[in-house]
């Protein structure tokens, strides 16, 4: 067995009180290594179980349940696509995150993975001395181990406004919120121009059901997509969500017209956002700094249709973690927008929706499966 085959064992004894369990399934040795280190820097996580392959991964399984798995798509032996539906019946609430280089190939195995049952996934950085210097990835892969994990995130929680909940509380912190009353705002009276959509951790698949309700509903306005992803990964959502939804979806380009039928998706790396030309509007993308450390963030793009469309606007805060689009929905709704959140039971992570609808701003807080019938009444409105 060859070096970056080598298998580490699941660690001997339970793990310590009150850590989250995580297992990296990698047949690469010095990613393995980076993860584990990445991980076991922080004293709320532990790596139980590092290994080179999926049957490795079940074998480890079976001797040491795990919260969350960080799984690659290509191994030897037992690829990450053949291993994830085996771990799942396993252990059915482990939270599973797919590992891959940001190649158009893996993207669309990745969101095939979404659609089988993983959790979310995370690019891998392609080159030793990029995984070795990028803080920005490190920090993703802690945030989304804990978010899934259902560990509070201190440093998004002390971002967020007063009135928001954590972005994903323990246990005891959703109790102890769980009285608390939400304020909801009117629904607009004016028929929506527009929808916005802002999405991050479970997006995808909250996407694709959304759009499976609104197929044949929504040929009569333009819909605009911030889902955080990275380059590579949005092109191929685009394409799946063209066939979801039977209507022609794509990533933004700057400077082309906003048209009815259209969806529009925020390309990886850039934000997108509305501007006026003329007597109609035009996609903008720019490379300013990430906003709530997104890019694309939903921010700029809720911003811009709050000041091109207003109380015009349909607005959807889907499941993800953190609060990005906190600010944005504020100033949505108070031009008049509906914003319909997606509720905590459906999302996989009540970050983003938590956050708005904890900071009253939402008018509706829905199962996913309702958004989409709630939308088209709200369309149907005279």
């Amino acid at each position: 067995m060859s070096a970056s085959q080598a298998t580490s064992v699941p660690s001997d004894g339970p793990a310590e009180s009150g850590r989250l369990k995580v297992m990296i399934v990698d047949d690469s040795a010095v990613i393995r290594g980076i993860f584990r280190r990445t991980l076991e820097a922080d004293s709320e996580i532990e790596v139980v179980a590092s290994v080179s392959n999926g049957q490795q991964a079940i074998d480890a399984l079976a001797k040491t349940p795990v919260k969350v798995i960080v799984l690659d798509i290509e191994m030897p032996v037992m690829d990450g696509m053949t291993a994830l539906p085996k771990l799942l019946e396993m252990e059915p609430g482990v939270q599973i995150i797919m590992a891959s280089t940001l190649t158009e190939k893996n993207a669309a195995i990745s969101l095939e993975a979404l659609e089988k049952g993983a959790a979310d996934y995370i690019p891998k950085p392609t080159a030793k001395y990029e995984i070795h210097s990028a803080d920005s990835f490190k920090r993703e892969l802690v945030e989304k181990i804990k978010a899934l994990g259902g560990l509070p995130q201190p440093a998004l929680r002390a971002a967020a406004a007063p009135a928001t909940r954590a972005s994903v509380a323990s246990a005891a912190e959703k109790k102890a919120v769980s009285a608390v009353p939400i304020t909801k705002r009117p629904v607009s009276n004016v028929p929506p121009r527009i929808i916005s959509i802002g999405s991050s951790t479970g997006g995808p698949q909250a996407l694709f059901k959304v759009f499976e309700g609104l197929k044949g509903h929504i040929d009569h306005l333009p819909v605009v997509i911030a889902q955080h992803m990275p380059k590579a990964f949005t092109g191929i959502l685009a394409e799946h969500l063209s066939k979801v939804a039977n209507m022609r979806c794509a990533e933004g380009v700057d400077g082309e017209p906003l048209e009815a039928g259209r969806i529009y998706v925020a390309p990886g790396d850039f934000h997108m956002y509305i501007e006026k030309s003329g007597g109609g509007h035009v996609i903008r993308l720019n490379q300013d700094p990430p906003e709530n450390y997104c890019r694309p963030s939903v921010e700029p793009l809720f911003r811009s249709v709050a000041k091109e469309f207003g109380s015009a606007t349909l607005a959807l805060m889907l499941t993800g973690m953190g609060h990005d689009g906190l600010a944005s929905s504020e100033t949505l709704v108070d031009s008049g927008a509906t914003l319909i959140a997606q509720d905590e039971e459906s999302s996989v992570v009540w970050g983003m929706p938590g956050a708005v609808a904890n900071a009253g701003l939402c008018a509706e807080i829905l199962p996913i499966d309702q958004i989409a019938p709630r939308a088209i009444n709200l369309m149907r409105r005279t």
